[in-house]
């Protein structure tokens, strides 16, 4: 089973352009444009995980125009470090530097162009004596 995450983007080219160049992502399969000419639905994959990309209408306003986030994405990527290396030189927005969780993962985080939160990390071997906990609801 798979889930694949659909991002809404009112630019889709500029979408696919800068998420290829600061996290690496790879344009997969045939993208769709609409009557201007704009792309209006793409794909783009990190490895093996696919996203899905469109743009729903004149009317949409994205994360940043709304004046704040509606999602985030968590991906586990092999080495965080090279990785947020790569979104730092593409000038990426950092929300926070990469650091070991509690839970078990090395992860930092960081905004796309149009407000949408994106969170790498990777899993790293637990400090001997500790274990993650998680608090009953």
């Amino acid at each position: 089973m798979a889930i694949t995450p659909y991002l809404f983007y009112e630019d889709v080219g500029g979408a696919l352009q800068w998420l290829a160049k600061a996290f690496g992502f790879r344009k997969d399969g045939a993208s769709m444009s609409g009557p201007d000419g704009k792309i209006n639905h793409a794909s783009m994959k990190l490895g093996d995980d696919l996203i899905m990309m469109g743009c729903p209408g004149p009317k949409y306003k994205n994360p940043k125009r709304l004046g704040h986030v509606t999602q985030n994405l968590y991906v586990i990527v092999h080495d965080v470090d090279k990785h947020f290396a790569r979104a730092r030189k593409a000038r990426a927005k950092i929300l926070e530097e990469p650091n070991n969780t509690f839970y078990g993962h090395r992860r930092y985080g960081a905004e796309d162009p149009e407000g949408h939160q994106w969170y790498f990390a990777q899993e790293i071997k637990a400090r001997p004596g500790k274990r993650a906990t998680r608090k009953s609801k």
